[in-house]
């Protein structure tokens, strides 16, 4: 009897996770030194579609990550072709990342954040995240994972080890180690905990398949 309630504990746990897992709208805005951009991410289950708009509000481009499927498929809006991207090469890093988790914490888009710097001398590179650490957000990981690019947020990002599954960084500033000069911004703008449409997902009517 002690045997069934303690599995029934384990999948009820399961189901309650599961069911705190983010679905909605996240609107992130990614800043360089020539350039702003915002990136908007539409959530439902296992399902991620990425829209990139450009400083003038136009959509450049969209990507629909199927985390169950290990699949990342592209969509070009002005040639109105979709296709599947295929997995690049990892980047190499050279010399080693340190990590470090701060004391600080800070309240970003209502959730707690804390903070962690990845520092890299021979790269010249330190990296600040700010982390909601829990397990909401647990399509992140997956989806930096399969989209395996390659610059540095999201490179170093994986050399966080420890943290909580559903972890998600809603700031994140890489910068020059020697002289502190900002290089690129990622922050969370808005969320937006409505479940977005099947429809967001699909192929849109009148695209024609690119075949690499």
């Amino acid at each position: 009897m002690k045997k069934i309630i303690f599995v029934f504990a384990i999948l009820l746990s399961a189901s309650f996770l599961s069911a705190q897992a983010f679905n909605g709208t996240i609107n992130f805005k990614y800043t360089t030194q020539k350039d702003t951009s915002t990136n908007l991410y539409m959530v439902k289950n296992k399902v991620i579609r990425l829209d990139q708009f450009g400083k003038n509000g136009n959509i450049q481009g969209s990507f629909i990550f199927d985390l169950g499927q290990n699949t990342v498929k592209f969509l070009n809006p002005k040639r109105k072709l979709w296709g599947t991207q295929k997995s690049e090469t990892p980047q190499v890093i050279r010399g080693e990342c340190i990590v470090i988790k701060g004391t600080d914490v800070k309240t970003i888009s209502s959730m707690k954040c804390t903070e962690y710097t990845v520092k890299n001398a021979e790269e010249n590179t330190v990296i600040t995240y700010w982390i909601a650490e829990g397990t909401k957000f647990t399509f992140f990981k997956p989806m930096v994972t399969l989209w395996n690019r390659k610059d540095k947020q999201s490179i170093y990002f994986g050399q966080i080890k420890g943290i909580p599954t559903g972890s998600m960084p809603m700031l994140s500033e890489e910068r020059q180690l020697t002289d502190g000069k900002l290089l690129t911004k990622l922050e969370v703008i808005s969320i937006d905990n409505t479940p977005p449409k099947e429809s967001n997902f699909e192929i849109p009517e009148g695209y024609s398949k690119f075949d690499q």
